[in-house]
């Protein structure tokens, strides 16, 4: 026998003994027929467990266009408006781009820990007061990916009223609203 073909019959022998055969002493469980009913569980097979399921978070409020708009057009003229509008981009996107009139800056890239620091700490930071867990904040950013992480985080650090203006600044500049900042 030449080398290449012994190669190839040693290959096969050990393949065959490497392939993995049914063993005997396991047998097949029934398979369920097509026709069967499903079965539910009834009262008496439900297991209860000593601590309840963590409550589900509360979904953020969705804004529109419109409805961000007339927030401002009724914050210009009473001093204590119905919620606090947060820009979460960086603050060089803010440079180039502008941002809607009255929002504040938390860049949620890089201080994903903002509503988790202290008042002061938050103050020290950013430079203004951190917003209050009883008003509404309503965040903002590009496209709307970094206010819906930013929504989440503020949900998880205890604020009850949260939303997002999902649209966010690709819509507001594009439907004309009204910008301060940035270039021309």
């Amino acid at each position: 026998m030449s080398t290449p073909r012994l190669a190839c019959s040693l290959l096969l022998r050990a393949s065959r003994y490497s392939i993995a055969k049914p063993s005997s002493q396991f047998t097949a469980l029934p398979r369920a027929s097509r026709n069967a009913a499903p079965v539910l569980a009834t009262a008496s097979q439900l297991r209860f467990y000593s601590q309840d399921a963590p409550p589900t978070p509360k979904a953020s409020k969705i804004y529109t266009f419109e409805e961000i708009k007339s927030h401002l057009s009724t914050s210009s003229s009473s001093p204590q408006s119905s919620f606090i509008l947060i820009d979460t981009r960086e603050p060089s996107e803010l440079a180039t781009t502008g941002t809607i009139p009255g929002a504040l800056n938390i860049p949620i890239t890089t201080q994903p820990d903002a509503f988790f620091i202290t008042a002061e700490e938050f103050e020290d930071r950013f430079g203004f007061e951190r917003p209050p867990k009883e008003k509404e904040v309503v965040f903002y950013c590009k496209a709307g990916v970094r206010s819906r992480a930013a929504a989440a985080l503020a949900i998880q650090a205890g604020w009850k009223e949260v939303g997002e203006y999902p649209g966010s600044w690709m819509e507001w500049e594009g439907r004309g609203g009204e910008k301060v900042g940035g270039r021309s």
